[in-house]
């Protein structure tokens, strides 16, 4: 079943218990006429989706054409079951944190069970996530330097004006600031503070070159590793809470409490 069918989309409408902006403009880094909006939903699916042979992980709805590159003002929203939200929060992905820590106007919906969910952020939280951000910042410097292979850009008209993707660039740095205040504070604040805000919007204007771009992300990358190893969250999350939670959150959501 594709994740962009009318019968996943009234799921995620009608089980949706936080939505929220979590691109650009969530981290103040939006250039004016520029950006697409990117938001991700969280649901609660029915139980014939949990128990029974029918999946439902996630709903994708895009504006444009799949495989077409978002424009100005276009929307991209990802809705993840709340099971799945969880395993990946858990893992410590970069993007599916946010929705923790985005201020509240940049809320769409929420419901008593998001609230919940961004007050017990702390117990989701782990070394394990530094690891990730460490990960995601290896793997596109290695790109933007050409070591690794894959294609790190789709965006040629700004390698031909700057050089290189700036915009890729921009968020290879930005994942090393936001991983580091994340081990050494357990937040990532939004929209991100100065006067990194106004270093990474300069790069994302090539007012920056690639060089700058790659030692600042060298120095992000050696303090994040250090921080895996000494920062005050734990190991790992707390899974025996997140189960307890996810049965329970069921069962009252079922229920209509």
């Amino acid at each position: 079943m594709k994740h962009s069918s009318p019968e996943f989309a009234r799921i995620a409408r009608r089980g949706t218990v936080l939505r929220c902006q979590v691109g650009s403009g969530a981290h103040g880094l939006a250039l004016t006429g520029r950006n697409d909006r990117d938001e991700m939903g969280i649901c609660v699916e029915p139980p014939e989706y949990v128990v029974g042979l029918r999946p439902f992980e996630q709903y994708i709805h895009r504006t444009r054409p799949e495989h077409t590159r978002s424009g100005p003002d276009d929307l991209d929203l990802t809705v993840y079951s709340l099971r799945k939200w969880t395993r990946l929060a858990l893992d410590g992905n970069p993007t599916v944190l946010l929705p923790l820590f985005v201020p509240r106007d940049e809320i769409v919906a929420i419901t008593s069970v998001g609230h919940d969910l961004r007050a017990n952020a702390r117990r989701l939280l782990s070394r394990r996530a530094g690891l990730r951000f460490l990960g995601y910042l290896r793997a596109q410097r290695d790109r933007l330097e050409g070591v690794r292979g894959g294609r790190h850009t789709n965006r040629p008209e700004l390698v031909d004006r700057y050089g290189f993707d700036t915009k890729y660039a921009y968020h290879m740095v930005r994942l090393g600031i936001q991983g580091v205040e994340l081990m050494e504070t357990g937040r990532i604040t939004l929209p991100v503070p100065e006067p990194e805000r106004t270093w990474l919007l300069e790069l994302r204007r090539g007012e920056h070159s690639r060089d700058e771009a790659l030692a600042r992300a060298g120095e992000l990358e050696q303090r994040l590793a250090a921080l895996c190893r000494s920062s005050d969250l734990p190991e790992e999350p707390d899974h025996a809470w997140a189960d307890r939670w996810l049965v329970e959150t069921y069962q009252r959501a079922w229920a209509g409490l």
